[in-house]
């Protein structure tokens, strides 16, 4: 089954429907939360019957997962004290109902509500082991000030591991951006589904390690048709490496054309090529100008190459254009731009290219920039493209500040994929794979050594070489990018993050397909 991810006004509703047409008390869905984060702290910290907690809860459902939590530890003979940012009479609802039952246990509650009892209320923090953040939950808006930025300010300054209920205190569930203070938590446990700010960067790195706790939501409802965001799982992308064929020759597996390179910049071009081959394709065809073309013949055995004509600045020239179209009959798919220069008369070509031919598109890099001006012709293409930009990229794209695309990952990808009818592959930590229907994937896979030259070229051979072998554009993105992490993780394992090159992630390519059909059989 799918696993969605969400906003917090999607998780509201799910809550609502399952109360109001499954018939479960929403007092019931705190029970289970409590319960659940319990089980988790036991797992992570064994010995937590021998601990000193501390539960630090604000007064809404949230405190009241908080207070469920503080129970069942008590119970359990756990020294645990509860941290009240609020007055007792003031918490309402599921949540007063079980502040009222920890109450008449006898659990220590300790009540905050200024700067000063705050202070007074240190050492409760100060002497645990372990520290539960049940401040703010999902319903937040905006960065936390006052007391709860104060209260998130003493918990990240004590030095304790801090386990977060459903969301970190202080992010914004529906971004991924950090708004404020926030609390940086050793893992979280999201209830239900889990949510976009614990899964997008930069805000997930306040989440740490993500559990996602089944608090006993009906499963149609977390399979709802409307849950149009999910994470890319590796049991979805079987059928994207089907089993080989005894009887197949080269022809069987595709022929991708590579148009790509420039001077100072066959690197990407090299490496798109060789990426397409690693991935399964029969045959790959590199197409770049004639001056560059002895040298990625001796560089590359196993491509071929295409010399054409170029322009002073030796890019591709327009005059390239008939044997282009001459090289594109027959194929499925052509990757293009990457390292082909922004020289105005390539970009006339690119776009020339793009509006002429009935092949499938997997553009990349300067690419995307020549079409920029022309987004509006992608409509009317047979086959959809599939654009590769970085956050950066995809601002200039558009014309908007890179900060806006960071914070609004989601529903800028979603706008850009429904409203020209591309894939839109939104690179970053996290990738997102938007499709022309408009549901997002987010994938898992990768670190922070792939940020480095080139790997983006890597990405981009790997969704042409799967396309080239017959596979949907939405099931090739996204097994494409999900190998492309894997092999950026296996290259991390290898070599360290610091040192990896995108060469080491083409090298892992093997490994991660062997991987990948391991885990679906």
């Amino acid at each position: 089954m799918a696993v969605h991810v969400v906003t917090a006004g999607q998780m509201r509703e799910l809550d609502r429907r399952a109360t109001e047409e499954y018939g479960i008390p929403s007092l019931l869905l705190m029970e289970n939360a409590g319960l659940q984060a319990v089980l988790e702290l036991e797992r992570a910290f064994p010995r937590v019957t021998q601990c000193r907690v501390a539960v630090v809860c604000g007064k809404g459902n949230n405190g009241g997962d908080g207070f469920v939590a503080a129970r069942h530890l008590f119970n359990r003979g756990v020294a645990v004290e509860v941290v009240l940012l609020a007055r007792q009479t003031e918490t309402k609802g599921d949540a007063g109902t079980n502040l009222e039952i920890i109450r008449k246990l006898g659990v220590p509650i300790r009540e905050a509500t200024t700067g000063q009892t705050l202070q007074a209320s240190r050492y409760v923090v100060e002497r645990a082991d372990v520290v539960v953040d049940a401040i703010l939950g999902t319903g937040t808006t905006g960065p936390a000030t006052g007391l709860f930025a104060d209260a998130i300010e003493l918990l990240n300054g004590c030095g304790k591991p801090i386990v977060a209920l459903d969301i970190p205190s202080g992010l914004n569930s529906d971004e991924g951006v950090i708004p404020g203070p926030c609390i940086k938590a050793l893992f979280t446990v999201t209830f239900g589904l889990p949510k976009r700010g614990v899964i997008l960067y930069p805000a997930a790195s306040c989440a740490g390690r993500v559990v996602t706790a089944d608090i006993g939501l009906p499963r149609q409802l977390l399979s709802d048709s409307l849950l149009d965001v999910s994470l890319v799982q590796a049991e979805d992308l079987a059928g994207a490496l089907p089993p080989r064929d005894p009887n197949a020759h080269k022809g069987t597996y595709g022929h991708v054309l590579v148009l790509a390179g420039s001077p100072g910049k066959t690197g990407a071009a090299a490496m798109c090529a060789v990426s397409a081959l690693r991935i399964g394709t029969g045959l790959v065809t590199l197409a770049l100008p004639e001056s560059l073309n002895d040298a990625m013949e001796a560089k590359l055995t196993e491509v071929m190459t295409e010399p054409l004509p170029e322009t002073g600045e030796r890019t591709v020239a327009f005059a390239a254009l008939d044997r282009i179209l001459e090289l594109m009959k027959g194929k499925r798919v052509v990757a293009i731009g990457p390292g082909l220069s922004t020289y105005p008369e390539t970009a006339e070509l690119v776009r020339t290219v793009v509006h002429a031919s009935e092949a499938q598109f997997v553009v990349d890099a300067d690419g995307i920039n020549a079409l920029g001006p022309n987004l509006e012709m992608l409509r009317t293409l047979s086959c959809p493209p599939i654009l590769t930009p970085h956050p950066g990229e995809l601002a200039r794209l558009l014309g908007i500040d890179r900060d806006e695309v960071v914070r609004n990952r989601i529903p800028i990808a979603q706008k850009v994929a429904t409203s020209f009818g591309v894939y839109l592959v939104l690179k970053g930590a996290r990738t997102l794979i938007a499709n022309p229907e408009g549901h997002v994937a987010i994938n898992m896979t990768g670190n922070a050594g792939m940020a480095t030259g080139g790997t983006g070229d890597v990405l981009t051979g790997l969704i042409a070489g799967l396309l080239a072998q017959g596979v949907s554009a939405d099931l090739a993105t996204r097994a494409a990018v999900y190998l492309h992490g894997l092999a950026g993780d296996l290259a991390a394992e290898a070599v360290g993050q610091e040192a990896m090159v995108a060469s080491d992630v083409i090298a892992q390519v093997p490994e991660a397909i062997r991987q990948l059909k391991a885990h679906a059989i």
